[in-house]
């Protein structure tokens, strides 16, 4: 997420209220998530483990929570609570705007685009051209649209992100300030959901078809040409590359790649990264030939003992 103007890093502090590290002047132009900093971003890292990455990221500022040596050409934010002061950022430069229409004033909505009614289209959405967004569909704030896109009733695109940090007192949300993005010639089927980015985008690659009741998680990327069945659910930060088939309840881990050409077959569950140009089959999803073949000898396994029985009777 870009500001809307650079900022210095003193200005960034005082928001925040805390130390830094670094000149009162050092350019600070957005902040993200540490699988998109840029140059430039803010970062923030409130555990040891991740100390390192985070200070060797792309990001130029460090929100952290121990003041640690400031690597060359960057600079730090100390805080007691980077998360928390990581929201206090998103609240600032993305704070929540409430709308008083249907169809936000602020939208932009391209020539032969069908809205139906019942639609919600919030602040500073843009549609492109030849859409039919259907009824009951709600588009949250800074949705991006392409054109010749078909949106079916009651899809939700721009949620808030699935992302907690556990406290004593219960669970703490991490605020989203990201958007989505939809390219050219997709197709969204009924009653799909669809979550904003945290800093980022969650985007839909040109020309790829959704099923009904498809869940797609927070800064997910997925590919050209792609087609998912219902009821797959796709976790967060998940990277699916071109021309990838996702057939019917399907689940996937958060922060995973799915290659190029994949297929996914019904009702398995990915909890890794699958090489592109393969068929994949079951929990955890393995390639079909090889999972089936499994599959065929557990059902012999009452054979076999039977017939091992009768050898040590005889």
């Amino acid at each position: 997420m870009k500001f809307p103007k650079p900022h210095t890093l003193k200005q960034i502090a005082e928001i925040i209220n805390t130390k830094y590290i670094g000149l009162d002047d050092f350019p600070v132009l957005g902040m993200n998530e540490i699988h998109v900093v840029e140059s430039g971003d803010i970062v923030f890292v409130d555990h040891p483990k991740y100390y390192d990455k985070a200070l060797n990221s792309a990001a130029t500022v460090v929100l952290i929570n121990k003041e640690v040596e400031c690597p060359k050409g960057k600079a730090l934010l100390i805080s007691d609570d980077p998360f928390r002061d990581f929201n206090k950022l998103t609240l600032h430069f993305k704070p929540f705007q409430s709308s008083n229409s249907s169809i936000s004033a602020s939208a932009k909505v391209g020539k032969n685009t069908v809205i139906q009614p019942n639609c919600f289209i919030g602040n500073n959405v843009v549609i492109g051209d030849n859409c039919i967004i259907h009824s009951n569909v709600s588009i949250y704030d800074d949705t991006i649209i392409g054109n010749n896109v078909t949106i079916h009733a009651g899809t939700i695109l721009g949620a808030s992100a699935f992302y907690y940090k556990k406290r004593p007192e219960g669970y703490d949300q991490l605020i989203s300030g990201g958007r989505v993005v939809i390219k050219d010639n997709v197709d969204i089927g009924a009653l799909c959901t669809i979550d904003k980015g945290v800093t980022g985008d969650t985007t839909i690659g040109e020309g790829s078809k959704l099923d009904n009741q498809i869940q797609i998680g927070h800064d997910t990327v997925l590919g050209k040409k792609c087609l998912i069945a219902s009821q797959t659910g796709i976790a967060g930060c998940v990277v699916i590359e071109d021309e990838v088939t996702i057939w019917g309840q399907v689940g996937s881990t958060s922060g995973i790649t799915i290659g190029e050409k994949a297929v996914i077959l019904a009702q398995s569950g990915i909890s890794k990264s699958l090489e592109g140009h393969k068929t994949y089959f079951g929990y955890p999803a393995e390639e079909s030939r090889v999972k089936l073949k499994e599959l065929a000898t557990i059902r012999r396994l009452p054979q076999i003992l039977e017939n091992l029985k009768n050898q040590n009777d005889s």
